[in-house]
């Protein structure tokens, strides 16, 4: 591991309730690598790795990349969005092509639920130079296998519904649409 990759607490701002928690807690193992990665080796493609918070690679390249998802975040929530989250489970992989260039990053969590174990893609967004060329499909891939690894019964996520572009990706996939997600605004 570089040594450039550990998170330390300077580069982690405290949330101080800015950014609302959101999932249930999840888990970190003590000691765990802030980087880790592999490329599986039938699969060609980007290589695949999971950045921590607090990290140049989290700042670098995953932030702005979940910020054209949400544009609304600042550079100051989106940290600490990153670190609250991570704390509660939420795992940040990201795409790298051969020269470096993080094409892609999909956010995801394991949650137990009333209808099973799931893992809930929150976020998946490829660069928009990068768009059709297999990132998008590389990352959902890679979060269906650690799904059936972590003996979920289903992968989910949300999708703007006005995203009809993103919603053509995921039925292509042969994902459909189970339900509506209801939301209620204005509470702070």
């Amino acid at each position: 591991m570089r040594t450039d990759e550990i998170p330390t607490r300077d580069h982690t701002p405290e949330c101080d309730g800015r950014v609302p928690a959101t999932g249930l807690p999840g888990h970190r193992s003590p000691g765990a690598e802030a980087v880790t990665g592999a490329r599986h080796p039938d699969v060609d493609g980007p290589l695949l790795i999971d950045v921590t918070p607090g990290t140049p690679r989290m700042r670098n390249d995953v932030r702005p990349l979940v910020r054209i998802l949400r544009p609304e975040l600042t550079a100051e929530a989106f940290d600490c969005f990153a670190a609250e989250a991570h704390r509660q489970g939420l795992v940040f992989t990201a795409a790298y092509l051969e020269d470096g260039t993080c094409a892609g990053v999909a956010t995801h969590r394991t949650l137990a639920t009333s209808r099973g174990r799931i893992l809930l893609v929150e976020d998946l967004v490829t660069d928009p130079g990068h768009r059709s060329t297999g990132i998008g499909a590389r990352l959902l891939e890679e979060v269906v296998e650690r799904a059936r690894t972590a003996g979920c019964v289903a992968v989910e996520l949300d999708s703007g519904v006005t995203n009809h572009t993103a919603h053509r990706f995921y039925h292509a996939r042969q994902m459909r649409i189970a339900a509506f997600h209801f939301r209620l605004d204005g509470l702070r």
